[in-house]
């Protein structure tokens, strides 16, 4: 090889490890490069590690300082909670499922009077022990062993009732364990000592006010008797002595007597009922009566009062409905009584009505009836409306002055309305008038529907003289519904000028203004209207009847008049009216007015007796008079009743005490007993027993009549069910007394009325 070449060689092999170096050159640069690219990134990441590291380190320095926080108020929170628990009056303890104590405040280790082993662990059953253990718990009539089994169960229930126990110094605790979802058991035991040392006072209390009620209903039964037995003496004779012949003047004393005496027996059975409401005792007696005789009962009662101020008393009771129910019509009577007496005596002037509706449900036979009691009285200022069924409340008139009463008739009224279901109300206007009103459910008894009565075809027209316009629209709606045409008129003067011959019937008011229901009949014959007939209503029904009122008029009414009466009235004077003499000039109607009815029931005083009395011969009347027993202790009552039997035809014998009773039953053979309750030796019920005990196995019973003073203590229940078969309450009535012996007179003996068979012979010859 030549040199040349070797150069040549040389030079290619020095360019190639040169471009080799060149290569290797690129290549480490670009290792480099990316080397430093790799650092780079590493340190951004290395970086970012020890940001987030930092991050961390704070976050769990932040978590260290909050849980720290969190305990502390979590050590504060249990530390102030125990520190209440133990503050607690009452004990307070957890425990476990298992029943192991986990803790409990000072109050409740407190029970266990300082036993070192009542501490955290011990168990419920172990405490059970303990107590009965160590006399810390009063078991009462229980043994240990049984209380322990008691309370033992009862803390194994899902949900253990409340007990109370009573620990060995007398205090009483209430425990109350509530069970938890996982099974733990907070117990408290309640501290109720003062609460049962205040119960059994409140017992003890309750025990001495029953027994005070208890002795206050026995003053007032005994004070109703002491009360009773002298006004008996004094209501009794002022009644007599009203028959006997007096001056005006002795009259009125004895009138004065007797309303004065009557006033306060109203005060005594209002404050006699009140107590006995106020003490639960008074009790409602259902029975059957008659709606409106009832009101026109109250009526008659307050006529006299109303009378005497120039009142008219007037009654409205709806024609479609009916009369009869069932309830209690003594407490009725006295609702209408206290609410119709009250408008009659608070009212000067002008009228006082009472209005009865009602709605009947034909599903049940109930009946709402609705009574209103309206008066044109002084009124009730409007903010005293809210209290005038209170207790002791009355209204003032302008004067000032309260009206005498006791002040509870009205409380007493709205306690019995409420006793029977129903409500009361009222509403006034100061001046105007009052309207009390009340509604009670009672049942029907007998026909729901109230039909009317056909009236003669020859009573087609009837002229209504009457001066109070309201009475007047009461009586004319009346007749309407009847189908009667009626004209009205409001004096003689004005009745004289409305008659036509088509005119039937006049029904005209006793007393009118200027020209009274008497003269205007005599006007009437005098004008030639003697086929009219004249029909009055008197608001003194019962007052003499002069021959020639017989001969001027058909009948007399009560004013405002029963339904049944006038219906009755009607139906006879227009069937009279029909006959022969219908137009002659002496009118048959005139000789139909009999003397006047007694009191009770009322009665038409027009009635004419269906057939004549045919006089008995003197062979054939009976061998005695009706025998009377009287069992009576007190002197001035057995005058009373001697006075008040004085004009009967009776053999009337008196007993001292229940003993003779018995004694002149068996003697005198009474046909009639009136037995006073309140006797020495032996009382009115014992000797009614005695007498049914004689009685018995003989088919003999005589009626026996109680007599008593007693309102509270002598009630009808208890007196009915020692035998006897009424009951009558002191002072007693002439009335009710004659009654009484009237309504049980046995057949075949002589007349009780001394008069009764002249009476009859009299009554025979007129017809």
């Amino acid at each position: 090889m030549s040199l040349a070449d070797k150069l040549a060689e040389e030079r290619r092999a020095r360019l190639a490890a040169e471009r080799l170096l060149e290569l290797k050159q690129a290549e480490l640069s670009a290792a480099n490069r990316k080397l430093g690219r790799h650092a780079l990134a590493l340190t951004k990441q290395i970086g970012q590690t020890q940001a987030e590291v930092a991050t961390v380190r704070d976050e769990n320095a932040k978590v260290k300082s909050d849980l720290h926080t969190a305990n502390e108020k979590i050590e504060t929170a249990e530390r102030r909670l125990w520190h209440s628990i133990q503050a607690f009056q009452d004990g307070f303890a957890f425990f476990d499922a298992a029943g192991h104590l986990i803790g409990a405040n000072t109050a409740y280790l407190n029970i266990f009077d300082g036993l070192e082993e009542v501490t955290p662990g011990i168990t419920y059953e172990r405490i059970l022990e303990l107590m009965t253990d160590e006399g810390l718990i009063n078991t009462g009539s229980m043994k240990a062993g049984e209380w322990h089994a008691m309370m033992s169960e009862r803390w194994q229930s899902d949900s253990p009732e409340p007990v109370v126990v009573q620990l060995w110094d007398e205090r009483y605790l209430r425990l109350i364990d509530q069970r938890g979802h996982g099974g733990d058991v907070v117990t408290l035991a309640l501290d109720i000592t003062s609460t049962v040392r205040y119960e059994q006072e409140l017992q003890d209390a309750r025990a001495r006010a029953e027994a005070a009620n208890r002795a206050k209903s026995a003053f007032l039964a005994n004070m109703s008797h002491e009360i009773r037995t002298p006004m008996n003496g004094v209501v009794g004779m002022a009644e007599l002595l009203n028959d006997t012949d007096l001056d005006d003047e002795q009259r009125l004393y004895a009138k004065t007597i007797k309303n004065s005496g009557e006033a306060l027996l109203v005060i005594i059975n209002d404050v006699l009922d009140y107590s006995k409401i106020e003490a639960d005792k008074l009790e409602l007696h259902p029975q059957e009566f008659d709606l409106e005789r009832s009101l026109h009962e109250v009526v008659m009662l307050l006529q006299p009062t109303a009378r005497d101020k120039g009142l008219a008393l007037l009654v409205d009771y709806d024609l479609f409905l009916p009369t009869r129910f069932t309830g209690d019509p003594g407490r009725i009577r006295q609702v209408l009584t206290n609410l119709a007496g009250n408008a009659v005596k608070f009212t000067r002037q002008g009228h006082v009505t009472l209005r009865v509706t009602g709605i009947t449900s034909p599903e049940d036979g109930q009946c709402a009836v609705h009574v209103t009691i309206e008066d044109t009285g002084i009124g009730i200022p409007a903010e005293k409306l809210e209290h005038v069924f209170g207790e002791f409340n009355q209204v003032e008139d302008e004067r000032n002055r309260k009206f005498e009463g006791t002040g509870l008739g009205l409380a007493i009224s709205k306690r019995l309305i409420e006793m029977m279901g129903g409500e009361i109300w009222v509403d006034s206007e100061e001046g105007k008038g009052s309207c009390f009103g009340f509604r009670l459910p009672l049942p029907v008894a007998g026909a729901s529907e109230q039909t009317l009565p056909k009236m003669p075809g020859s009573l087609r027209h009837v002229l209504l003289v009457d001066d109070v316009p309201l009475n007047c629209e009461i009586l004319q709606n009346h007749l309407q519904m009847l189908g009667l045409q009626v004209t009205t008129a409001g004096t003689a003067a004005e009745a004289l000028a409305a008659m036509q011959g088509g005119i039937s019937l006049v029904l005209s008011g006793h007393n009118l203004p200027g020209l009274d229901g008497l003269q205007l009949a005599r006007d009437l014959r005098s004008y030639g209207w003697t086929g009219v007939p004249v029909l009055l209503l008197n608001s003194s029904p019962h007052a003499a009847i002069g021959s020639d009122m017989r001969q001027l008029v058909s009948g007399v009414l009560q004013s405002p008049a029963p339904r049944g009466d006038l219906f009755s009235q009607l139906a006879r004077l227009g069937s009279e009216t029909a006959g022969p003499d219908a137009s002659g000039a002496a009118a048959a109607p005139v000789a139909a007015a009999p003397a006047p009815p007694p009191a009770v029931p009322p009665v038409p005083a027009a009635a004419v007796p269906t057939a004549p009395a045919t006089p008995a011969a003197a062979a054939d009347a009976p061998a005695r008079k009706m025998r009377v027993l009287a069992a009576e202790d007190n002197k001035t009552n057995q005058l009373v009743f001697r006075k008040i039997v004085k004009e009967l035809n009776i053999e009337l014998q008196f007993a001292g005490n229940g003993l003779e009773a018995v004694e002149a039953y068996q003697t005198f053979r009474p046909d009639l007993i009136f037995m006073d309750i309140s006797m020495p030796m032996m009382d009115g019920k014992e000797a009614t027993m005695e007498i049914r005990r004689l009685e018995a196995g003989t088919g003999s019973h005589v009626p026996v009549v109680a007599l008593t003073a007693h309102a509270m203590s002598g009630d009808s229940e208890g007196i009915l069910a020692a035998g006897l078969d009424h009951y009558l309450t002191k002072p007693l009535r002439k009335a009710m007394i004659h009654d009484q012996i009237r309504s049980h007179a046995p057949a075949g003996i002589q007349p009780v009325e001394a008069d009764e068979t002249s009476a009859k012979a009299a009554s025979g010859g007129a017809h």
